[in-house]
């Protein structure tokens, strides 16, 4: 059979008539009555069954289908007196203002009306966007007419207050348009001018705005539930349905009883709200419609809009099976391509697998383990598709009957490949495919080194696991979606993977000069890394043998590996730039072996691009990238486990003469303050172009503090002792810098709000601990004391402002960069790179000749560059140019 392909060119959208509406509709609804004394649904209710089967074993009396095949059926209520379409008030609202209200042509001229008609037929053709703004253009024109050019009728000011009243100013005064009457309105506008107002008269005439049919959706679209108490409760739609129906019914009763008209008035008014709030339960101006228990009802528009609505929510992005959640914990002994599973995960989670000649016997295995016992099965699918659950089955005979065409859904075991993901997922990295490794306890375990690209950390982080349910998709993950495929980061050519904290401090400790290992030493550690090797000769002959961690390092390295880079902790007294250091801070790598230099942030840390893990990826590939993460990096916890490395207030406390050195910095400081505020009150103060002189006087003040800080930086810098672990911290880049540093030993310095001294709290002063006009240091929020000496109850109370700034500034950030990363995907998310390089729209159209504009991938790049000239030199000869 041939099948022909169909394309979808376009899709109309358009408004029902009302004969639309009773053609598809297979019943009036007449009674808000939803079932009789015996639970059966009444005919003529908003639950008869000719609106479509959905109970099991029913079948419909429409189209004569089960509960499966039937696509259930719309119903209608003839409403008794027209009532406005809430979602088209504001174009009913451009209709009444551009058309006569005796005669309903357009407010504008034959001739010029033509002219325009013409001419939106030829934009329509080739310019749609230009036919609506010359659309926007009659409309405005018009609404401006005060008399009608087809029958001299004097036009009046109508207006319009939301959500759905529309009153006319006539000379009598301010005059209430019913629905009715704007019916009849729009019903005398013809079809040319109705075009010209952006309506196709064919699928969307304007008097179809007003409703005089409501249809009522099948049962399908607001199915009722069966509570565990056995009551039924109804869809929130069902709800609103039997209030427009019972309120129409009055009204019908009113009208054919001859009661007031105030009285009719007030039923149709409550029937416009009860249909206005069914559309949308959220307008301005009108009480939200409620259940009794007070809970607001969700009208059409609720279901389809916002993050929890039928597009975000079921469409775009929704719940599935097949996933676990839970905390995740961290594990430095499995590999970064490795997640560790509770097993009571993996006895939920299943992999539907074949049984073929070649596994049956592991698959009746697991079929008698059954759903208990892991490895097991929870369920077995014949050859007829039937499913049978192992909790209930004779298990043994299952096992027996088991033949190659069955599938057996077994639990997940090692080996098995799943996506893991961390929310937000914020890039590419979010979603990585894992090896499963079963473990006991109750949390996923992941290796630290993979923690950047989550942002993960263990404080209480949750994550979610998924398990591909096909050999395509389980393929694709393993090929495609490994760690270890993504070690580079496509944002800026550099590992996002690698050594953080502890990792760090470790390997700086183990490959500096200072440390000499014993043989015992050497061979735990290298047993901890998992090498297999030979011990190399010892560094230290006499007068005991002692090996250098640089020696074990260079076990790990490619005996072709050239590198040469400045250390972290090359800086201040540190510094070196080139390789004849004395300091141990300049990388020499040298055909595989670590010569002089530390291993710290610069070498192995994650996101810092360029260093010898960007090279060792990029030019010994992911698998050998993954070896060393996962198996030199096991040496550097080894060793730090093995040596103990912690902090103590100790490392912070500086000797009475360097408190000495601060306070006389800080009384310069102040002094300095002090004459800078006299010029200011003395109008010598020379201001800044383009700042006031309050402004000059407060970055004056800032830049004089800003000194002195820097001053007791220096000051502290020397005074500690740069090999406590404090430091260490803070100069391999592990954790902290000199600034936390100085924080916790001499000062915490300026705190700021929005980048200022604070200032905003009393009148003429932030607290009433201070005299008013101050503009001292300590009354703007200069912190004079350490953590270390602990701070005034008026300082807590400044440094407590700043911080508070620095958690609504995060939350601000992830609001708006969150909203952000949603406009751009949606912006970008149709464009594709085709075969031939170029990245193009659906429609064919070139957007980039070629990708990026210069056809790399920034995650195979050097730092963006294409190649790196330098580098490439540097491998093949060992040194740069």
């Amino acid at each position: 059979m041939v099948v022909e392909e169909k394309i979808i060119r376009e899709v109309k959208f358009g408004i029902l008539s009302p004969d639309e509406i009773r053609k598809m509709s297979v019943t009036a609804i007449v009674t808000s009555e939803l079932y009789d004394e015996d639970g059966r649904p009444i005919p003529g209710g908003l639950m008869d069954p000719r609106l479509g089967a959905i109970a099991p074993g029913q079948i419909c009396p429409t189209c004569g289908n089960d509960a499966k095949g039937c696509p259930g059926h719309f119903g209608r209520i003839e409403l008794v007196r027209p009532v406005i379409h809430v979602g088209f008030a504001k174009y009913i609202y451009d209709v009444l203002r551009a058309t006569c209200r005796q005669c309903g042509r357009l407010l504008l001229p034959e001739n010029e009306a033509k002219r325009y008609l013409r001419l939106l037929e030829r934009l329509e053709e080739r310019w749609p966007l230009l036919a609506k703004m010359l659309v926007a253009v009659v409309k405005r024109k018009a609404a401006k007419v005060t008399e009608c050019p087809h029958c001299g009728t004097r036009q009046y000011k109508i207006v319009f207050e939301k959500p759905y009243t529309f009153y006319e100013d006539r000379p009598e005064g301010r005059v209430q348009l019913n629905p009715l009457e704007i019916r009849s309105r729009l019903e005398r506008v013809p079809n040319d001018d109705a075009r010209l107002l952006g309506f196709d008269p064919e699928s969307a005439r304007p008097e179809w705005m007003v409703l005089t049919v409501l249809p009522v959706p099948p049962i399908h679209v607001r199915p009722s539930i069966v509570l565990e108490t056995g009551i039924r409760a109804e869809d929130d739609l069902t709800h609103k349905l039997a209030d427009i129906v019972r309120t129409n019914e009055r009204l019908r009763e009113l009208i054919d009883s001859g009661a007031p008209q105030t009285l009719i008035d007030e039923h149709w008014t409550l029937l416009q709200y009860h249909v206005a709030t069914y559309f949308d339960n959220e307008l301005p101006r009108i009480p939200v419609a409620r259940h009794r228990g007070g809970r607001p009802l969700k009208g059409l528009a609720q279901r389809l809009k916002g993050k929890e609505g039928r597009f975000r929510g079921n469409l775009s992005g929704k719940r599935v099976d097949y996933s676990a959640r839970t905390v995740i914990s961290p594990d430095p002994n499995i590999s970064i391509n490795e997640v560790g599973v509770p097993i009571e995960i993996a006895k939920t989670l299943t992999v539907r697998t074949p049984v073929t000649p070649w596994n049956i016997e592991e698959m009746r295995r697991y079929v008698l383990n059954g759903p208990d016992r892991w490895p097991g099965a929870n369920y077995v699918i014949t050859k007829d598709g039937r499913k049978i659950d192992l909790r209930y089955a004779d298990r043994k005979r299952i096992a027996e009957m088991l033949e190659p065409g069955w599938f057996v859904e077994r639990h997940l075991r090692d080996g098995d490949i799943v996506l893991f993901n961390r929310q937000p997922s914020l890039h590419r990295m979010s979603i990585m495919a894992h090896i499963v490794k079963v473990l006991p306890g109750k949390t996923f375990r992941l290796n630290l080194l993979v923690c950047p690209p989550y942002n993960a950390d263990f404080d209480g982080d949750e994550m979610n696991l998924h398990v591909p349910r096909t050999e395509e998709a389980q393929a694709e993950a393993r090929e495609l979606m490994l760690v270890q495929y993504h070690i580079l980061s496509p944002r800026y050519g550099g590992p996002i993977i690698g050594g953080l904290q502890d990792y760090i401090s470790g390997a700086y400790l183990l490959t500096s000069k200072a440390t000499l290992l014993t043989q015992e030493d050497v061979i735990d550690l290298l047993s901890a890394a998992g090498y297999r090797g030979e011990i190399p000769e010892p560094a230290i002959l006499s007068p005991k043998k002692r090996w250098t961690g640089k020696q074990l390092v260079s076990l790990f390295l490619p005996k072709d590996f050239n590198f040469k880079g400045k250390a972290r902790v090359s800086a201040g007294i540190f510094m070196c730039e080139d390789e004849w250091c004395w300091n141990d801070s300049f990388i020499v790598i040298k055909k595989g072996e670590l010569l002089t230099g530390v291993l710290d942030k610069k070498a192995i840390g994650a996101e810092q691009p360029e260093n010898m893990m960007h090279w060792l990826v990029k030019e010994y590939g992911t698998d050998y990238a993954r070896y060393v993460y996962d198996n030199m990096f096991k040496m550097f916890i080894r060793f730090i486990e093995k040596r103990g490395f912690t902090m103590t207030v100790d490392d912070v406390a500086l000797p009475p003469e360097a408190h000495e050195k601060i306070k006389v910095v800080l009384r310069e400081a102040e002094e300095r303050v002090k004459e800078l505020i006299e010029q200011y009150r003395q109008g010598k103060l020379e201001p800044v172009p383009g700042r006031t002189l309050e402004e000059t006087l407060e970055l004056r003040i800032l830049d004089a503090l800003s000194d002195a800080r820097k001053k007791v930086e220096d000051i502290v810098v020397n005074y500690l002792d740069p090999f406590n672990n404090v430091f260490i911290m803070a100069r391999t880049g592990a954790r902290g810098n000199e600034l936390n540093i100085t924080q916790m030993a001499a000062l915490l310095g300026q705190q700021s709000v929005r980048g200022e001294r604070i200032y905003r709290g009393y009148r003429d002063r932030f607290l009433p601990h201070f005299k008013p006009g101050d503009l001292g240091p300590a009354a703007r929020g200069f912190v004079y004391h350490s953590f270390y000496l602990g701070l005034t109850p008026v300082e807590v109370f400044f440094h407590a402002a700043g911080g508070r700034e620095g958690l609504v500034d995060t939350a601000v950030r992830t609001s708006q960069s969150g909203y952000m990363q949603r406009r751009l995907i949606n912006a970008l998310q149709d464009l594709r790179v085709e075969y031939d390089g170029t990245v193009r729209t659906p429609y064919g159209e070139i957007v980039q000749f070629s990708y990026g504009e210069d056809g790399v991938d920034p995650m195979k790049s050097a730092h963006g560059k294409a190649v790196n000239i330098d580098r490439e030199i540097e491998r093949v000869i060992g040194w740069r140019v």
